[in-house]
């Protein structure tokens, strides 16, 4: 994801990181640890219980102005 909102061409690092996402997903399934999403929390990939990821997050109104006048135009 990290390239698409950078734009441009996926770099090592976003290459290297959804192999290993895919990587830790396939151990989990191998646990039978579902009901979990892959994170990475600093430089550590994890699992994450679903159920502790926080409710919607909202888009400081600023950014979203921003946004608008650069999108939508």
């Amino acid at each position: 994801m990290g390239h698409i909102i950078r734009g441009g061409s996926p770099c090592a690092f976003d290459r290297i990181l959804g192999t290993c996402f895919g990587v830790k997903a396939i151990e989990m399934i191998a646990k039978k640890q579902f009901n979990k999403m892959v994170a990475l929390k600093g430089d550590k990939i994890i699992s994450q219980p679903i159920s502790k990821i926080g409710g919607q997050r909202k888009v400081n109104k600023e950014v979203y102005k921003t946004a608008e006048k650069i999108f939508i135009s």
